[in-house]
């Protein structure tokens, strides 16, 4: 695709090509890159985004970023899709459009101490924009892409210009007064399954219980056989 993305003025594009753009950004994170770019690449079946971050708080708290990015990508695909499109968000990262998962977000880190500060963070997006063509409609019901939900119009270089406009309001909230706390409203509206029994993807396990809610940090608090559980934002982080 030849259409260069317009980013905001705090942040920068660095095209990826057929390149992984979520390893190259968590190179350039390593070589020290300013916070706010942007890697990001396009073809006709995805749409694939990182965003390297330089947080100024603890690893823990952090992760809100995260959180303010999913935000950001409903924000912008509310703004864009046909208006009954209905997108929400799995709390370890899934995206869901009109209830199927239609990709996600994904987060890595300097760092896996969650009272250490990072010395970068990178959120990384990935959109199914086409299914294959072999894929026969119903066959996966709970996979899906945007042309399959009435949004196969979309300009995904449009969707990646408002998501990061969009992420970065909600970013910058975050160091606002009452910022997490607008940012929590915003997302518990989009929380997929929240009220209702969950099995979140860790890395390491896969544990199920009911979904309660989540704590200041967006922390998962799961209840299983009677007992609340904590399950910390940070136990998403990848391996870089």
């Amino acid at each position: 695709m030849s259409q260069i993305p317009s980013f905001p003025p705090l942040m920068k594009g660095l095209a990826a090509g057929p390149a992984n753009p979520f390893a190259i950004a968590c190179d350039q994170a390593r070589r020290g890159v300013d916070a706010g770019l942007i890697t990001w690449s396009v073809s006709p079946e995805r749409l694939r985004a990182a965003l390297v971050l330089a947080p100024e708080v603890a690893l823990e708290p952090a992760t809100a970023a995260f959180v303010a990015c999913g935000v950001g990508l409903q924000n912008a695909l509310g703004a864009l899709a046909p208006p009954e499109t209905a997108v929400h968000l799995d709390w370890s990262g899934g995206v869901r459009v009109n209830g199927a998962h239609t990709g996600g977000l994904r987060l890595w880190s300097s760092t896996r101490d969650p009272a250490a500060l990072p010395g970068w963070l990178v959120v990384g997006l990935d959109l199914t924009l086409k299914l294959p063509p072999e894929w026969e409609p119903g066959e996966t019901p709970d996979r899906t892409a945007l042309d399959h939900e009435g949004c196969g119009d979309l300009d995904p270089v449009a969707i990646l210009e408002s998501w990061s406009r969009h992420s970065l309001v909600w970013i910058s909230r975050l160091d606002d007064p009452g910022g997490r706390a607008e940012l929590h409203r915003e997302w518990s509206g989009l929380a997929w399954h929240l009220g209702e029994t969950v099995a979140p993807s860790l890395p390491d396990e896969r544990p199920t219980g009911t979904f309660l809610g989540v704590d200041e940090n967006f922390g998962m608090l799961l209840k299983t056989n009677g007992t609340t559980r904590l399950i910390p934002l940070s136990r998403i982080i990848e391996e870089d």
